[in-house]
């Protein structure tokens, strides 16, 4: 089947996740990506650690289907390879250090005067412009300059998020700009320019507390793993040890719950738990009711009962029991990719797809497809010696 983005070619200055988060996706629909790496350790992220068969588990995640080429583009020949392929591509994504592009011809005014047709996507910790411009940007420090620590955590401490949420936010507002720069050029005729920061697109995904704490009101406790203003809403520990999360979003659910789940139909009408405000600013109290009535069960007995009553619930899974998640196996989720150290499970992509099916292709070795690409550039095999022998490839 035809996908979305074949066709395309992306190349790709990219290490770490923001970067290759937004150039795997466009992978995934079928786009060319060329990632561009150093020679002999390439992208920094292959060294995180060795979880996956001697493989970094954040690279086998952000890395499918694209072609390594090495370029040491402190030599002007790399320079003159990397230039060549940017003239036949559509995309060019980039998140390097702060105006390391620009030092090397590469910024969106140099590119748009040279390839009209090109969209050049840059990826920062806090935009192009603006005091920040130049401030090196990890994605702690991002979660948080965004509020986000302020918000996550306990009351005691606070805490930041267990994936790499700014970067995973950065990567995908990238993916989206490109796939929007690429519908508007199909208009025009003209590339564009995306400038994507990271700040930014954390910023956006933090719009519910910025508004419940507008014009200076208090915002959102930390409230650990419970929704801060909306209770019973959080973990609840069951008698057999295990780890129950539920959720009541209005007064018939909480109704519904004394009945069928706490079997303490009256306590729905208690004068201190008659509103969610009233349950919220009195959640000691309420827990512990609760928490009396699991101790008496297993963890399945209450998500049983909830079922029961319709009231949302999930399990508190642990990684091994996400591999494991029979709703994955039910919907026939997981896919094998080829890699360096062999064949390796892979989440299809959200979105199942009439029209076509998503590329699964293999996470390359570095510099795996340098010669390859060197050849269709026309190299000759002295030429590529000659690179090799310099180390600029």
């Amino acid at each position: 089947m035809t996908r979305p983005l074949d066709g395309i070619t992306v190349i790709s200055l990219e290490h770490a996740i923001a970067a290759p988060f937004c150039t795997r996706q466009l992978a995934d629909l079928g786009a060319r990506v060329i990632k561009v790496e150093r020679p002999g350790a390439g992208d920094f992220a292959r060294a995180y650690d060795q979880r996956v068969d001697g493989e970094a588990s954040h690279f086998v995640w952000v890395n499918r289907s694209k072609e390594s080429l090495t370029l040491d583009l402190k030599q002007p020949a790399a320079l003159a390879v990397l230039q060549e392929l940017i003239a036949g591509a559509d995309v060019l994504v980039q998140n390097l250090a702060p105006g390391a592009a620009a030092r090397m011809g590469l910024g969106y005014d140099t590119l748009q005067a040279r390839h009209p047709s090109l969209i050049v996507c840059d990826i920062s910790g806090y935009g192009g412009d603006g005091p920040y411009r130049d401030k090196k940007a990890y994605d702690l420090l991002i979660q948080s300059e965004a509020g986000f620590l302020s918000v996550t955590g306990t009351p005691d401490e606070p805490c930041k998020s267990g994936n790499s949420i700014a970067d995973i936010a950065a990567g995908m507002y990238a993916y989206t700009g490109v796939l929007a720069a690429l519908l508007q050029r199909g208009k025009t005729g003209k590339g564009s320019h995306v400038d994507v920061s990271m700040l930014e697109s954390l910023a956006e995904w933090m719009g519910f507390p910025m508004y419940y704490a507008y014009q200076g009101a208090t915002p959102p406790p930390r409230s650990a793993a419970s929704h801060a203003t909306i209770y019973p809403y959080g973990p609840f520990v069951a008698g057999d040890g295990g780890t129950v999360m539920l959720g009541l979003q209005n007064e018939r659910e909480w109704r519904v719950f004394c009945e069928k789940v706490l079997l303490q139909p009256a306590l729905a009408s208690d004068p201190l738990f008659d509103a969610n405000a009233k349950r919220n600013e009195h959640r000691a109290a309420l827990k512990a009711i609760i928490l009396e009535t699991f101790s008496a069960l297993s963890s399945a007995q209450v998500l049983e009962r909830l079922d029961a009553a319709q009231i949302a619930n999930a399990r508190m899974n642990d990684m091994a029991g996400l591999w494991a998640h029979p709703q994955l196996q039910a919907r026939e989720c997981w896919r094998e990719v080829g890699s360096p150290a062999g064949a390796i499970p892979a989440l299809l992509p959200p979105g199942r797809q009439s029209a076509f099916d998503y590329r699964m292709d293999p996470i390359p070795a570095v510099g795996e497809h340098t010669e390859a690409i060197l050849q269709s550039l026309g190299r000759s095999a002295a030429d590529i010696a000659a690179l090799r022998a310099a180390e600029a490839i």
